[in-house]
């Protein structure tokens, strides 16, 4: 090998193993665990929901009460723009007594509302369009809800 070849290959393979630590991941928002969503149950009251997963990000009135609880995470590599690695939405819907319903733990996947819950990909029903411009909003935040 010549001397220039040396020049260029040495600084890279030395900068090679610095490259991932200017990795940093973010999370923004409600993380609410799996230990934290399975003591809320159907039949849970408002205070004990508050009392588990926190005050909600966001309320619902439509056809009853919902609260949402949304979190994102994403990572950035030095000096790029971050990538969004996960998002999710956690929905707790309410009768009209103030008790649990229906629950829903929904993400990004592949670009479609899936709930992890059930893991069924929603095809309707009232929430459907508010969690859609949640996800993919926060995913392409120039286009605006």
């Amino acid at each position: 090998m010549t001397l220039k070849a040396h020049a260029v290959i040495i600084p890279l393979l030395v900068s090679l193993p610095l490259a991932g630590c200017f990795t940093q991941t973010y999370t923004h928002g409600h993380v609410i665990t799996n230990d934290m969503l399975s003591q809320v149950q159907v039949g849970s009251s408002k205070e004990n929901v508050e009392l588990v997963l926190g005050t909600p990000s966001t309320t619902s009135s439509l056809n009853g009460e919902a609260y949402y609880y949304i979190s994102q995470k994403s990572e950035t590599t030095a000096f790029l723009a971050p990538d969004i690695v996960d998002q999710r939405v956690v929905a707790v819907y309410f009768d009209e007594d103030g008790f649990v319903r229906d629950l829903g733990n929904y993400g990004m996947e592949d670009g479609k509302v899936v709930d992890f819950i059930t893991r069924t990909t929603r095809t309707g029903g009232t929430d459907y369009g508010f969690l859609t411009q949640i996800l993919r909003g926060a995913a392409n935040p120039g286009l605006g809800l």
